[in-house]
């Protein structure tokens, strides 16, 4: 019996070659293009992350030049046993709930309200997002000026309706309400452009259909747009949770994590603990518990958007 074996045509194998061949040459043109953002990650973020794990495990302080001692695991054994660190842990986890709910619901309604302005509606988003653009310090600084007693706005407003104004710098309920305030008002804009975007790719005629069905505008809301925007919403949602646990620039200018230190976030503590008592391996170690719990809260929502996703 004879076998015989068919060659490939010249033509298709020229093909599969210059195929490869552009594949090849798209992938190191990748690889060329991101090279400027690869190195300033590796050299700003992953760099400095693999300096802290290593200054973790040595008794270091911030006001030498050498490692200090190799402790081994004493600095996470401090870390988990230190009330204060718990503490100021409670306070970020404190401040997200007291913000996350503000920021994901209210700029979803004002995405919605200025999607159907019909005239101007441009001015609109401008205004929404333009205190996002304003420096941390900034925004601190103004509402320090508006929260102050007796000759502030917030105070003043309060005396002309016969109301006694909160203290909202003196007293701790005070302190996490004016924070709040201040945070709602300044970080509204970021996730009111990303639900604007999202409501943008939901066609016109969908509600135009729904309408002529005889459909509110809030049944239009409830069984056309949270729907559609659920990812939206789950992706603001993470991003919200992740940056109010790392709240640190308001709360520091405008409090300095007080009074008596009863809304000191945990940045600010493992901050007082780096370069106020100088004890750089120990609060390296505070920073590295702090962002294994971020990787964990991403870890969960990345399992969990998954699971929904094969389930749908």
């Amino acid at each position: 019996m004879t076998t015989t074996t068919t060659a490939p045509a010249p033509g298709i194998a020229k093909v599969e070659t210059s195929a490869v061949e552009t594949s090849g040459r798209d992938n190191r043109a990748g690889w060329l293009f991101s090279a400027p953002f690869l190195i300033l990650y590796g050299l700003f973020l992953v760099g400095p992350v693999l300096v802290g794990l290593v200054i973790s495990f040595f008794n270091t302080a911030t006001v030498k030049n050498d490692l200090g001692e190799f402790v081994a695991f004493e600095n996470y054994t401090a870390v988990l046993g230190n009330v204060d660190f718990w503490k100021s842990m409670w306070h970020s986890t404190l401040f997200t709930l007291l913000t996350v709910p503000f920021l994901v619901v209210l700029p979803l309604v004002a995405a919605v309200l200025a999607s159907r302005i019909s005239r101007n509606r441009w001015f609109f988003r401008i205004a929404f997002f333009a205190p996002y653009v304003v420096p941390s310090a900034s925004v601190a600084l103004i509402f320090a000026f508006l929260y102050a007693p007796q000759i502030g706005l917030f105070a003043q407003g309060f005396d002309a309706v016969g109301l006694t104004a909160p203290d909202f710098l003196g007293s701790t309920n005070g302190a996490w309400l004016a924070v709040t305030i201040l945070t709602v008002w300044w970080t509204f804009g970021f996730n009111f452009v990303l639900y604007t975007a999202a409501l943008q790719d939901i066609p016109e005629d969908t509600y135009e259909a729904a309408a002529i069905d005889g459909a509110s505008a809030w049944q239009q809301m409830r069984s056309i747009t949270v729907p559609l925007l659920r990812p939206t919403i789950g992706l603001v949602l993470l991003l919200q949770i992740l940056a109010s646990l790392k709240v640190f620039d308001q709360i520091f200018i405008l409090l300095q994590g007080g009074p008596n230190l009863t809304t000191r976030p945990v940045i600010q503590y493992i901050y007082d603990t780096g370069f106020t008592t100088y004890r750089g391996g120990y609060a390296a170690a505070a920073t590295m518990v702090y962002f294994l719990i971020l990787v964990a809260i991403s870890a969960v929502w990345m399992f969990a958007t998954r699971r929904r996703g094969a389930d749908a």
